[in-house]
């Protein structure tokens, strides 16, 4: 009702829909310049309310869900969500409204503890998320951008919608490590790099060819330690990806998010 007044009180003072331009008269420029503030006050308001009624929303699906933003447990916690930009593999933006970090609760709990294991090594260092709870929608969309692989050589890097995937549930994170000005650790391969060279497993290999650096292994590996202090486990296949739990435990726990809203 509120946004409806604000327009209501916008078209009958600016019928053409922009602010008021000053002419010559000095007298006449100190009211419309107060005018012309209101009505972009105005224009901020409305945009405010509809950002707060949006996030309102989210807020809701995620509670029914049983998640929460993992930046009210622990703000030094950084978020970045990759998907919700077209800084991507699949170079679109895949997140229409989501634009926070949200896991499962207890989740979220042991991932607020990780940051704090990773300040005690160094309080300039902050974990960025890349991607949280991820809608089965949104999965699909991945799903099929890889529909030139073999389904046993996409699942090493997208879930099978079809049997959730621990995104779906709120159990898996992706993240790296990154400064106090948001500049993440050298890791030797970007976040969604399908290249073996993001395997974990093999790691000594392009570290004896000369493809990784000891600086690149070590920052992975400080990831890893901070991940596992908390009971995290990285996937063999991505650097950036940790499970919370199995996805049978996931399944028997956990509500899967269908979509965004």
């Amino acid at each position: 009702m509120k946004l409806h007044v604000l327009f209501l009180s916008l078209f009958m003072l600016y019928a053409c829909g922009e602010p008021i331009r000053y002419g010559k008269s000095g007298d006449d420029n100190s009211h419309l310049r107060e005018v012309n503030q209101q009505y972009l006050d105005s224009l901020e308001t409305i945009q405010k309310m509809k950002e707060d009624s949006l996030n309102n929303k989210i807020d809701s699906t995620m509670l029914q869900n049983d998640l929460v933003d993992v930046q009210t447990l622990n703000p030094l916690i950084y978020v970045e969500l990759k998907y919700a930009s077209t800084d991507n593999f699949m170079k679109m933006k895949l997140y229409e409204r989501l634009n926070r970090a949200f896991l499962q609760n207890e989740v979220a709990i042991r991932l607020a503890k990780a940051q704090l294991e990773l300040s005690l090594i160094d309080s300039s260092l902050h974990l960025l998320i890349y991607d949280a709870v991820r809608p089965v929608s949104v999965q699909w969309k991945m799903w099929r951008a890889l529909d030139t692989m073999p389904s046993h050589e996409r699942g090493k890097y997208v879930s099978n919608p079809v049997n959730k995937s621990l995104h779906n549930l709120g159990a898996a994170v992706d993240l790296t490590i990154c400064n106090s000005k948001g500049i993440p650790l050298d890791m030797g391969a970007g976040f969604d790099d399908f290249r073996k060279i993001a395997y974990p497993s093999m790691e000594a290999h392009f570290l004896s060819i000369g493809e990784l650096t000891k600086q690149q292994v070590e920052n992975r590996k400080l990831l890893r330690n901070v991940m596992r202090s908390q009971g995290f486990r990285n996937l063999q296949t991505e650097w950036w990806h940790f499970n919370a739990c199995s996805r049978v435990d996931a399944l028997t726990k956990y509500k899967v998010l269908e979509s965004e809203l």
